[in-house]
């Protein structure tokens, strides 16, 4: 399939060379201190990850800093050739679309975060990368991947931000509504002010509880567990569209019975 013109790809290229820059903030550290032990409960053994939108490698880092053997993949040439300058050989990157990951290993834990899934635009876009992303599992691997939430989707998505880094300014132009439905389509528009090139859009997806634990099933996997995530990174035992900014999902191939 061709994904030379794919809309996700297209914004990563453009976006990468201010990625880091513009999301200096973001922090896996103490997100990790309160996942792990989390999925530790749910069965995860042994140090193989697969990063699926692994970007830049801002959530490959940490990883290898607690000794796991990592690789990753991403829809974007350029994302990836930051990520290779500052990851090295210490890591396995490949350019993949989630929608064709190939079989890259058998990996304890295989994660997608930062509302990559977003980017799916449908239930059958989204049950066939959740297909891909198990048949990267060991046998008792977990999956994990975030959602954004109605919430984001009503606020962020649905307001302008200026963020300055680095002598540059970002613009973040949300075209979603303060009561943008359930499971429809959203934009958004960047552009570093001063540099026409840098102009580009991000469309993402809003998928319900639903709909992704019905595209689980579809899939093959089992769902484990649904948390809420804060602004704040806080994980919470259940999740609520309206007061958490991320859906987290984890699941795995079902247990024979």
């Amino acid at each position: 399939m061709n994904r030379v013109l794919d809309p996700a790809r297209l914004a990563y290229d453009v976006l990468a060379a201010d990625y880091d820059t513009f999301t200096v903030t973001l922090d896996y550290e103490p997100w990790l201190a309160e996942a792990l032990p989390r999925l530790e409960r749910h069965g995860l053994t042994g140090k193989r990850l697969l990063d699926v939108g692994c970007g830049t490698g801002k959530s490959l880092v940490p990883m290898l800093a607690r000794g796991w053997r990592c690789s990753g993949c991403d829809i974007s040439p350029a994302m990836l050739a930051v990520a290779r300058q500052a990851i090295g050989g210490r890591a396995q990157l490949a350019v993949a679309d989630m929608r064709e990951l190939p079989r890259l290993g058998s990996f304890d834990l295989v994660w997608s975060l930062n509302d990559c899934v977003n980017y799916l635009q449908d239930r059958p876009q989204l049950e066939q990368a959740l297909g891909c992303m198990r048949e990267n599992l060991a046998e008792a691997g977990l999956l994990v991947f975030d959602l954004n939430t109605l919430l984001t989707y009503r606020t962020f998505f649905a307001e302008r931000r200026v963020v300055e880094r680095a002598g540059r300014r970002l613009v973040w132009d949300g075209r979603a509504s303060h009561d943008q439905p359930p499971s429809s389509i959203v934009t958004a528009h960047i552009e570093a002010e001063g540099d026409p090139a840098s102009a580009h859009l991000h469309r993402q997806r809003h998928f319900s509880e639903a709909e992704t634990r019905q595209a689980l099933a579809a899939a093959g996997l089992e769902c484990l567990e649904v948390l809420g995530q804060d602004e704040e990174g806080t994980l919470h035992p259940r999740l609520r569209e309206l007061e958490h900014v991320k859906a987290l999902y984890v699941a795995r191939r079902p247990t024979p019975k």
